[in-house]
């Protein structure tokens, strides 16, 4: 009688799972089987699509295509205006993720002690990251103005300056204007990841440290930094990957100017592409793109400690 009830009750087969014929991994595998298909459509295919383009010469102003090898990728790497474009990426990568997560990380240690008008703190801090990014950069664009942005007026009031500044028309400054344009929006996205991974950190941790005497600086030493490393290593890798990839910011801010100063790797790999019709040469640029970003995430990965199978 009991089998027989065991052959009837589908939860009396929990252990061994339900009978489908298909072993555990397969089974597996067939469930995650459409996201997988997902993936592949929108990420992976279009990654193969630019490989396979980059191989060959294709210039539609005069409509010819040749297939080319990897002639593409030696022409890329003989042209300066790549080099200098990678150098722009770097930099920019490098100085505005560094402001972004020390800013963001004071604003998360902010947010995260206790003050009267600490939620519509949290709300107000959140704004400048939920502005597009196209509308942030005419933003900052119009700001810039040198006839009559607000930063130049703000200025000439306080007596800083003389006269009014062409931020985006001068060489030495245009970088620095999009940098700091980046760390305005983006620094409340560090704040946010960093708020989260402080509010996992037991208070009594913090209780023990005052009775054994601790300042503050010891505690964020011993307790606060150890234990927010791994949120903040994943929050500099989504960052360094977004930034390494820049391009409406800059599009908007510069175009890339003045004189190819700002010009990223993704903008210039658009501008091939798209201004000069060489789609060979441009996938080819794109697959550099992307190869930069594969090591990054190698990087903080495998170096810096964010693999989830050492913890």
């Amino acid at each position: 009688m009991l089998s027989k009830l065991k052959e009837i009750n589908p939860l009396s087969q929990t252990e061994e799972g339900p009978n489908t014929g298909l072993s555990e991994a397969q089974l597996a595998f067939l469930l995650v089987a459409p996201a997988l298909l997902v993936i592949t459509a929108v990420a992976l295919y279009p990654v193969l699509k630019s490989v396979w383009l980059s191989l060959f010469q294709m210039n539609l102003k005069f409509g010819n295509t040749k297939f080319i090898g990897l002639q593409n990728y030696i022409e890329l790497f003989k042209t300066p205006r790549y080099w200098g474009a990678t150098w722009n990426t770097i930099y920019f990568t490098v100085i505005s993720v560094f402001f972004e997560a020390t800013i963001g990380l004071v604003m998360a240690l902010l947010m995260n002690r206790s003050f009267k008008g600490r939620g519509l703190f949290r709300a107000s801090v959140l704004i400048p990251w939920a502005i597009p990014t196209v509308i942030s950069a005419m933003m900052w664009k119009l700001m810039y103005n040198p006839q009559m942005g607000v930063i130049n007026d703000i200025l000439l009031r306080l007596g800083v300056v003389d006269q009014t500044v062409s931020w985006l028309g001068q060489e030495s400054l245009a970088m620095w204007a999009a940098i700091i344009a980046d760390v305005w929006k983006t620094s409340p996205f560090m704040a946010l990841m960093l708020l989260a991974g402080l509010q996992t950190i037991p208070g009594e941790l913090y209780e023990a440290a005052e009775i054994d005497g601790a300042n503050k600086w010891q505690k964020f030493k011993e307790i606060t930094f150890p234990l927010l490393k791994p949120s903040l290593l994943v929050a500099l890798l989504f960052r360094t990957l977004r930034a390494f990839r820049v391009f409406g910011l800059l599009r908007v801010l510069t175009g890339g100017g003045p004189a190819n100063s700002t010009e990223s790797l993704s903008l210039y790999s658009y501008n091939i592409l798209f201004s000069y019709l060489q789609f060979g040469k441009g996938s080819a640029a794109s697959v550099t793109v992307f190869v930069g970003v594969l090591i990054i995430s190698y990087i903080y990965i495998k170096v810096l400690g964010t693999d989830p199978s050492r913890d």
